[in-house]
């Protein structure tokens, strides 16, 4: 199994920065895909980004240029690096872990509040 925990939420002011953090441990070895979701109030939740073992990453169109999903295999440690934030992305951000090709593991969730 695998489990994450995620880390580095806050508040933040609109054009500013925050770096989310998430953990991952037990059967590293089998992890697919690592992502990021976020649920803002009353939506569905959403994938942000998310990087596969190849290191192939994807976006959700609207943090496109302005997220950067990455990894450290070292530290076990995905990123979520979020530049030029937005009211809009306010939201609780999952992160997620892909394994066994079959299997999802879900953290607790980091608050990410942006303030206009």
């Amino acid at each position: 199994q695998v489990q994450v925990v995620e880390s580095g939420g806050g508040l933040v002011q609109a054009g500013g920065s925050l770096r989310l953090s998430c953990l991952a441990s037990g059967s590293i070895f089998s992890i697919n895909v690592m992502g990021w979701y976020r649920q803002a109030p009353g939506k569905q939740r959403e994938m942000v980004a998310s990087i596969t073992n190849g290191g192939i990453t994807n976006y959700a169109d609207s943090v496109k240029g302005r997220f950067t999903i990455s990894r450290d295999s070292a530290k076990n440690t995905v990123y979520l690096q979020m530049n030029s934030l937005k009211p809009e992305d306010t939201a609780v951000y999952y992160c997620n872990a892909f394994y066994q090709m079959r299997y999802s593991s879900w953290g607790q969730g980091t608050q990410v509040t942006v303030s206009s």
